[in-house]
């Protein structure tokens, strides 16, 4: 019974997370999915992947499909031995996306438990964390990577916290597992920005250790975490070793050019340049909207309402009525210092309230841990607004120059928020009724006195928004006047709102110090304004009206007559969109493209666009086999053309032109007819295949015809009288790769800056290309001896766990 009594206030909890999951996302029970136009683009960049993978029942780990051709390690590939990803998928239990908002839920509530909360404020609280709206849009627009990253957090926190609190089996196991689960996610992102709370956090019990003389516990405390971390790491050795063994290769990666497109200098050694990186930086003002959702105008999309003065504008110009209510459901009101933002990143009034609450009332040093990291998570997030502290870090801080859209570190603040809210909260109940009035005076005196200093600043502030030269131009100036004067309006309204959500949960407190409220009354009434303030937020921007059915998640794109016309061919060859500007999958999931749509694209193929295709090189375009072009008229009407002069899959050159430098490859391929001859970059390549006898006048009277195509496996026909140079119009990567003539292996190198060739002998001969990644062996290796470790672990966890139990229970009888 005592057993029963102990689980069943969790069993309640995890029964409500699965409940509040499935009533927000709702249509998921129809059979619907939610639209989300990032995995709309991920469906076209796998589509070669998962029909591959349906018919042969096994993974390529390359595609031909985007980007001229590419590793799948970033793709959703499947790796051997997988079972963190199966433990995963069992805790993921509901359908798409209520499963990451249950993650949500369920990560954050262990925390809290850990915290000790009690189980009704941890469950209240982990709802209101769930519904911040930043972690409601990512899943509205399909960063589900992102999101599915994010709901670990809270479950690494806690088992770090329990191994410092000196739990070090329940704290060590959770952590490895934590971190395995952490790690599988895929998006790096994100935890690298947990570590870098969690250094906050170490450093933290660290002065502690060193004030209470137990360094020997602390770094008891530190060999557990670090074996923990190495496990878990271990656990995802495959996908690790891959990502890692991609970068190199993907615009993370360092770039050989010292040049720019358009023939400035370029100093820096990192793809990402630094304006890349800040693009996405968080106004300092426009932190605010933390506390009030629309201080700045919200997102690019919002709906101001039919009593709003765009509304009115609408009228005066003669526009029916209905037509005007439907222009003014998607305004760009936004106008902070980011080029997009979908939604605003609230965390609610409330949860804003008792977290300045527990600053005054909660006794825990551990209070400061979580301030700490909110607010550096604040000032990193200002990016370019703050360039002190963000050039420090991008220059001297290991990896931080890998990410962009620094503002998207906010995640730790909404993290830490919600738990010194949730502290506060808790604390408030066990004060004596003095100190409650105390801290609730103060917390209220500052959180008021923060909204009327907004108020009073208003006129400081213009409403402008960068694009508003643009809608000038193109509307008017009555427009953009419109425009601000919404802003203006949603800039006080929900000010407004805030105080009043302040006020209530003030009043409530106040109520109860004056025994007008059973504290149990007390504790749901905040509970439900809490997550009802950021529950409605949140439905601004996600809601009933983003599902559609299965069938058009599943199909994203729809076949136009261009792509009817094109797919007659049915030999291999690729295809060129320009509408989609390299970013774009639509055409990946009908055709072999040269464009794509990846945050980590293949840095090269990257360099090959900007540098030559986007200045209309033909040539370039006719080497990588781009048959076919579709192109837009003036009206709007697409239409394909076919290349005539497109290389084929492979041909033999008559001449190399040897380089030294990648800027010569590339300067090199702005005047370069390919079919005649080749680029080869002597000094970075010339020591590594001695084999490459790179000559001139060589001989081009043989035949080479590709006799099978796979995305793995490709297989020519080659016939020569003499020894020949044959080029592939195959994107060149090194680590996986392998040539074969006539079953023996055999070198071929890069030539044309990211293509392969190869010396061919005479004769007729069968040349084979296969994609065999050493990088999936040795990381499978790698998983598997790691999970015995962790075998093994949890073995010597339940016996050690059960033996000082049972010395636990003979003590005291």
């Amino acid at each position: 019974m005592k057993v029963i009594n102990k689980f069943y206030p969790h069993a309640l909890a995890i029964f409500g997370f699965v409940f509040v999951s499935l009533f927000y996302f709702y249509p998921v029970l129809q059979g619907k999915q939610i639209f989300q136009s990032d995995i709309a683009q991920y469906t076209g960049m796998a589509k070669e992947q998962n029909d591959f993978r349906a018919l042969e029942h096994q993974e390529p780990y390359w595609t031909d499909a985007a980007f001229g051709g590419m590793p799948t390690y970033q793709l959703g590939a499947k790796y051997p031995h997988d079972y963190i990803g199966a433990l995963d998928d069992a805790i993921r239990f509901l359908p798409r996306p209520a499963d990451y908002l249950f993650l949500y839920f369920l990560g954050f509530y262990a925390l809290l438990l850990v915290l000790k909360i009690d189980p009704l404020k941890a469950f209240l609280g982990a709802i209101a964390f769930g519904f911040s709206t930043y972690l409601i849009i990512i899943l509205g627009v399909g960063h589900n990577a992102k999101a599915h990253a994010i709901g670990y957090m809270p479950l690494v926190i806690a088992g770090v916290l329990l191994v410092y609190q000196k739990k070090y089996v329940v704290g060590g196991l959770l952590t490895l597992f934590a971190t395995a689960l952490e790690i599988n996610a895929n998006h790096f992102q994100m935890t690298y920005y947990l570590l870098i709370f969690l250094l906050i956090l170490s450093g933290y019990f660290s002065y502690l250790a060193f004030k209470n003389k137990e360094l020997p516990t602390l770094f008891k405390s530190f060999g557990v975490l670090i074996g923990a971390g190495i496990v878990g790491i271990g656990a995802n050795a495959t996908s690790l070793l891959a990502t890692a063994e991609y970068a190199n290769f993907s615009t993370r990666g360092k770039s050989e050019l010292t040049f720019n497109p358009d023939g400035s200098a370029h100093s820096g050694s990192s793809a990402l340049s630094r304006e890349y990186i800040t693009e996405y930086s968080y106004g300092l003002a426009e932190s605010f909207n933390l506390i009030a959702p629309r201080l700045f105008g919200g997102s690019n999309s919002e709906n101001v309402g039919t009593d709003s003065k765009m509304y009115e504008f609408m009228l005066s110009k003669g526009v029916p009525e209905n037509q005007a209510a439907d222009f003014v459901s998607g305004m760009p009101t936004y106008w902070g210092d980011q080029p997009i933002v979908a939604a605003p990143a609230y965390i609610g009034a409330v949860v804003f309230f008792l977290a300045v609450l527990a600053l005054f009332i909660d006794e825990r040093k551990i209070k400061y841990v979580f301030l700490s990291g909110a607010f550096v998570a604040l000032v990193l997030s200002w990016g370019k607004n703050f360039p002190i502290l963000t050039d420090f870090f991008i220059d001297y801080v290991p990896m931080y120059d890998k990410f962009r859209a620094v503002s998207s570190i906010q995640v730790i603040l909404e993290l830490c928020f919600p738990v010194l809210a949730i502290m506060g909260f808790q604390s408030f109940f066990t004060l004596d009724r003095g100190d409650q009035l105390k801290g609730l005076t103060k917390a209220a005196t500052l959180a008021l006195g923060l909204v009327i200093v907004l108020f009073l600043s208003k006129g400081l502030f213009h409403f402008s928004g960068t694009s508003d030269t643009y809608y000038m131009e193109s509307y008017g100036p009555e427009f953009v006047d419109a425009l601000k004067m919404d802003r203006m309006s949603m800039y006080s309204a929900d000010l407004l709102r805030s105080t009043f959500f302040i006020l209530v949960i003030a009043a409530i407190l106040w109520l109860f110090t004056k025994n007008k409220l059973a504290q149990k009354t007390a504790i749901i009434l905040v509970g439900l304004f809490m997550i009802s303030d950021l529950f409605f937020v949140a439905k601004r921007y996600v809601d009933a009206k983003d599902f559609i059915s299965g069938r058009e998640v599943a199909v994203p794109f729809q076949e136009t007559p261009s792509d009817s016309e094109i797919l007659k061919d049915t030999t291999h060859y690729r295809v060129f969109e320009v509408s989609g500007n390299f970013s774009s999958a639509r055409a990946s999931y009908f055709h072999k493209s040269i464009g794509g749509y990846h945050a980590a694209k293949p840095r090269r193929v990257q360099q090959l666009f900007d540098y030559q295709i986007a200045k209309n090189n033909m040539e370039v375009l006719n080497m990588l086999n781009v048959k076919y072009i579709i192109q837009t008229d003036k009206e709007g009407n697409e239409f394909p053309t076919i290349n005539p002069n497109a290389n084929g899959n492979a041909w033999f050159v008559h001449d190399v032109k040897l380089v030294n430098k990648a800027n010569d490859e590339m300067k090199s391929l702005e005047r370069f007819d390919t079919k005649l001859a080749a680029i080869f970059n002597i000094q970075i390549y010339g020591h590594k295949f001695k084999n490459a006898r790179l000559k001139r006048n060589l001989d081009t009277t043989g035949t080479i015809h590709l006799d099978v195509y796979k995305p793995n496996y490709l297989k020519y026909t080659a016939e020569t009288t003499k020894e020949g140079l044959a080029v592939f119009s195959e994107i060149y990567y090194e680590k996986g790769w392998n040539a074969y003539v006539d079953g023996e292996l055999t070198e071929h190198f890069p030539v044309n800056y990211v293509l392969r060739a190869m010396m061919v002998p005479p004769g007729k001969h069968t040349i084979e290309f296969k994609f065999e990644p050493e990088v999936i062996k040795t990381g499978t290796i790698l998983t598997l001896i790691s999970y015995g470790i962790i075998l093994l672990l949890v073995i010597g966890g339940i016996y050690f766990e059960r033996k000082r139990t049972l010395k636990a229970k003979d003590s005291v009888e």
